[in-house]
């Protein structure tokens, strides 16, 4: 099974890839992970990839596509994987069809996990992160257990200049903008599965669950 998540920045997608990815026994392949390991690795790609995250800028779509087409010749990809982050625009969505298609094997549902604006603003406003390992945590809803330090590596916590409520707006307005045409691509396709993303994160985890074996879900 092939599923791509798609949220808004504070929807819980990471997390809930995450939480299903362990349900059904997939890979996770988010593509900020594939951004950092890229990096670590050096090699030129990685520099590529630097460059762009240094300047605070997306990374172009061709390098992106690359990068997930490695990722999926990977053993552990064979029976299927969930894509967290990626695709974020029609032609990466297009690419990731002829990736999978190559392989035999097509996207089976795309599940997005929708969460009002006033929420996610609320969500986001509370996100701290690790200097080190980029964990993130929220003051209210998933705090560290010591203030101020990762609870994984031990790394301190900071809060993104970027995370202002007026930058927030901006980085919802900008994924909405791309988002929209990406759900109405699944729309048409027939694979997209719509869960409310207000709820606690097993009752989310659930309501995918329950819209993989069905043929869509509506938020309550």
């Amino acid at each position: 099974m092939f599923l791509v998540f798609l949220g808004a920045p504070g929807a819980g997608k990471g997390t809930q890839a995450a939480i299903i990815s362990q349900k059904l026994g997939l890979a996770h392949i988010a593509s900020g992970d594939l951004f950092r390991e890229a990096v670590a690795k050096g090699a030129e790609l990685g520099k590529t990839v630097k460059a762009y995250m240094d300047k605070g800028v997306l990374v172009p779509d061709k390098v992106t596509i690359q990068l997930v087409s490695e990722r999926l010749n990977e053993p552990d990809c064979k029976s299927g994987c969930i894509f967290d982050g990626f695709p974020r625009t029609i032609e990466q969505a297009k690419a990731l069809d002829e990736m999978l298609a190559s392989r035999n094997a097509a996207i089976d549902k795309a599940v997005y996990i929708k969460v009002p604006q006033k929420e996610l603003l609320k969500r986001l406003g509370g996100r701290w992160i690790c200097r080190v390992c980029q964990t993130p945590y929220h003051e209210i809803t998933s705090p560290p257990k010591v203030p101020g330090k990762c609870d994984k590596c031990g790394g301190k916590l900071y809060q993104r200049s970027d995370d202002t409520e007026e930058t927030i707006k901006e980085r919802l307005r900008v994924y909405f903008e791309q988002t929209t045409p990406l759900l109405d691509y699944y729309k048409a396709a027939d694979k997209l599965v719509t869960v409310n993303g207000e709820l606690g994160i097993e009752e989310v985890a659930e309501e995918i669950i329950s819209g993989l074996r069905l043929k869509s879900v509506e938020p309550k």
